[in-house]
């Protein structure tokens, strides 16, 4: 992909169409599989299997826990527009607050917000249909919009509450989908700036790390930076292609070539840490994810990665299911799964709406005690179970 027009824009819902409708009209289009020519490879073949991921039962019952989840969410975005969460990094099994960081009650009190949770609860708006200027949230979604574009620095930065190249990634992308929906010039402007500070942040490994211009490199915010480029580059934002490839080369460096973990991919090639980390659940479905992205389907390359993911999703839902790991790692997985489409996505996305949909409390949200807490949980879970409804350009074919 990364290229100007890969995907159109789907049309919003009209405001009368209830989610169940919308989410099953979508999966009707889609019933017919596709009898490929002779000579087609199987990951082709795999991607062109219309048949719907859901049965129009268990596509209702999606879409209605979104709808609770969003209705959750509403509630509990402040006047600013912002959403809360403790600001922080993953340190092994623990999620570890920033020195610097506002807390959850400061946020609160002062009406400010965790930038990376606001970007995921908007996404997950628009990932229903919902627009600024149009449906039953359309001032939740515009005071989203104007928070993020708020926070804005003048280099290009979007942060609050502490938060780093994670949030501007997220942020980046939400102002690029949102931009591509209902454009404004505010957030265009934005969405320049930020786009232009990755590509300024790019180190001399062709990746990223947690704060802007660091040296250091990592598989997790690099693939973050290189959607939220997508995502710009798809809607006409200029993108310099070189800052791709390298990002890209990074990426297919990171793959490991040899023993056990052959086909999978590292979290960090270069400094402290090198070379250490290759079975981890959350990075290899990012590192597919970009891949796939940059329109990169290949067998050789997918099969290793999605059969792991495959073995270790029971353990991750199993062990941690309110953790970090499974929201921020199932982010990256339904993506790749999708991507590659076929009998491995139907299944993947059979256990992952069963298990959301256990999951969900009365009130309507998810739970995170480990992370940024429960409004990133039920953000991501809106966005996971309003997948099959492809109004988010990023995660369409």
């Amino acid at each position: 992909m990364l290229r100007p027009g890969d995907a159109g824009i789907p049309a919003a819902p009209r405001d009368n169409a209830s989610p169940s409708m919308l989410l099953s009209c979508a999966l009707l289009c889609c019933l017919a599989a596709t009898q490929l020519p002779q000579g087609v490879d199987a990951s082709a073949s795999a991607r062109a299997d219309t048949t719907p991921w859901f049965s129009p039962e268990q596509a209702e019952r999606c879409a209605e826990a979104a709808e609770r989840g969003l209705q959750w969410l509403a509630a509990q975005q402040s006047e600013t527009g912002a959403w809360t969460g403790r600001v922080g990094h993953k340190m092994q099994d623990d999620y570890i607050l920033l020195d610097q960081a506002l807390s959850v009650d400061g946020q609160r009190r002062q009406g400010r917000g965790h930038l990376g949770v606001t970007a995921l609860g908007g996404l997950a708006f628009l990932a229903g249909g919902h627009l600024p200027d149009r449906g039953p949230y359309a001032d939740t979604v515009r005071r989203a919009h104007d928070y993020v574009v708020h926070c804005g620095l003048e280099n290009g930065f979007l942060t609050d509450s502490g938060t780093r190249m994670y949030s501007h990634a997220f942020a980046t992308l939400f102002l690029a989908e949102i931009y591509g929906m209902a454009a404004t010039e505010p957030s265009k402007l934005a969405l320049e700036r930020a786009v232009n500070l990755i590509v300024d942040c790019q180190n001399q490994y062709g990746g990223w790390r947690y704060n802007p211009f660091d040296r250091e490199t990592d598989m997790s915010v690099t693939v973050c930076q290189l959607q939220a480029l997508r995502a710009a580059r798809n809607i006409g934002i200029r993108v310099p292609i070189g800052t791709v490839d390298r990002a890209m080369a990074y990426v297919r460096a990171s793959r490991v070539d040899s023993g056990p973990a052959r086909g999978l991919f590292y979290y960090k090639i270069y400094g402290r840490g090198a070379y250490q980390k290759a079975t981890e659940y959350a990075i290899n479905a990012a590192a597919l994810t970009a891949l796939s992205s940059a329109g990169v389907h290949d067998d050789e390359l997918a099969d290793p990665v999605l059969e792991f993911l495959q073995r270790s999703y029971g353990n991750v839902a199993d062990y941690q299911p309110t953790h970090f790991y499974y929201w921020y790692g199932n982010y990256y997985a339904a993506q790749a799964f999708y991507q590659h489409g076929g009998s491995r996505c139907r299944r993947f996305f059979a256990r992952l709406a069963d298990d959301l949909l256990a999951a969900q409390m009365r009130d309507g949200r998810w739970r995170n005690d480990v992370g940024p807490g429960d409004e990133f949980a039920t953000a991501v879970a809106c966005i996971l179970l309003q997948m099959p409804k492809q109004y988010l350009p990023i995660f369409q074919r």
